[in-house]
């Protein structure tokens, strides 16, 4: 295997609080270690477009406090093709860049096995994404601020929810995993999480309306999964039709999610997978995502970080459902 001198770091996908830490991270291990550093901005496109920059310990200065990314992130349908990771190929010879850290989710990591299984480049991942999704990591870069930043929006809902005696549905992000939803409903003490790891099981509106409206409670909160079919505009239609007799009001937190100054915990995690990556380059490791399982540095193979199973804890449920009455 070809020695690796220079590495290019990119961002790629929905941005996450905690990818400043992470660029910063690897471009000062990559440098302590000896290596030469490029960030490569707009994700997988500038990599197409050869947007590069030699970094130096000075271009991350300050950022770990930063939301979203110095290095600008995109989602890059041209690189799903083979002609598209050509050029980028092309791009990394022509750059001297010897090895790449993506940092992003399911998509990104998806297109970094690809790209290293095609070309023989050097991936490494590191786990960039709010949605917690990816196997083999107990949290990932941006939840853990996420999940503060709903519970935030959450308390003042409730303010108006008890006030005004409604049900408020509130749509989170998480897209097919429930890991945002459940626990900051746990939380933020809602009366219930509808996630899609549920969505097989009866119909969890019932199930809700049967058990979640007391007597002692006028007001509920109900954490919902987003869902392009079903989310919360849904169930709030439903609870109309089928329950007038309650005031229903809606609130989609949508983008304000992903913004915000990373939390300490996001912070951490960025810092350590960050410097794991260059360490992973260091030992020969290759196409492979760092994580932290049980506070221990892991490499993950790409095609298992991916894996659309990542296991759901069913007891968070019942906790809800118990703290809930």
């Amino acid at each position: 295997m070809a020695k690796i001198e220079t590495i290019g770091i990119l961002t790629s996908g929905g941005d996450a609080p905690g990818m400043n830490a992470a660029i910063r991270a690897v471009t000062r291990a990559g440098i302590y270690n000896g290596f030469k550093v490029k960030g490569i901005y707009r994700g997988y496109d500038g990599l197409i477009n050869g947007e590069m920059k030699d970094f130096t310990t000075e271009n991350v200065s300050g950022i770990i406090t930063l939301g979203g990314t110095i290095l600008k992130t995109a989602r890059s349908k041209e690189f799903m093709t083979m002609e598209g990771m050509q050029k980028a190929y092309d791009q990394i010879k022509a750059n001297g860049v010897d090895a790449l850290i993506v940092c992003g989710g399911n998509g990104s990591l998806t297109g970094a096995m690809n790209f290293a299984n095609e070309f023989d480049v050097p991936c490494i991942g590191l786990p960039g994404t709010i949605d917690n999704d990816l196997y083999g990591t107990d949290s990932t870069i941006g939840y853990d601020t996420t999940m503060n930043t709903i519970m935030e929006c959450v308390d003042r809902i409730r303010d108006t929810a008890q006030s005004h005696e409604r049900i408020f549905f509130i749509e989170v992000m998480g897209r097919d995993a429930g890991f945002l939803a459940q626990n900051s409903a746990i939380a933020c003490g809602a009366e219930a999480a509808i996630i899609p790891e549920e969505a097989t099981d009866e119909d969890q509106l019932a199930e809700f309306m049967k058990r979640g409206i007391r007597k002692s409670k006028k007001s509920c909160i109900v954490i919902v999964s987003e869902s392009p079919k079903c989310g919360a505009l849904y169930y709030a239609e439903r609870v109309k039709n089928e329950f007038p007799g309650y005031d229903v009001r809606v609130s989609i937190l949508g983008h304000l999610q992903r913004g915000g100054s990373p939390t300490a915990r996001d912070r951490i995690l960025a810092s350590r997978t960050g410097v794991g990556a260059i360490e992973a380059l260091k030992q020969g490791q290759r196409n492979v995502m760092i994580g932290i399982k049980n506070n221990e540095v892991v490499y993950v193979p790409f095609s298992e970080a991916i894996r659309s199973d990542k296991p759901f804890d069913k007891k968070l449920i019942k906790v809800l459902e118990e703290l809930s009455i």
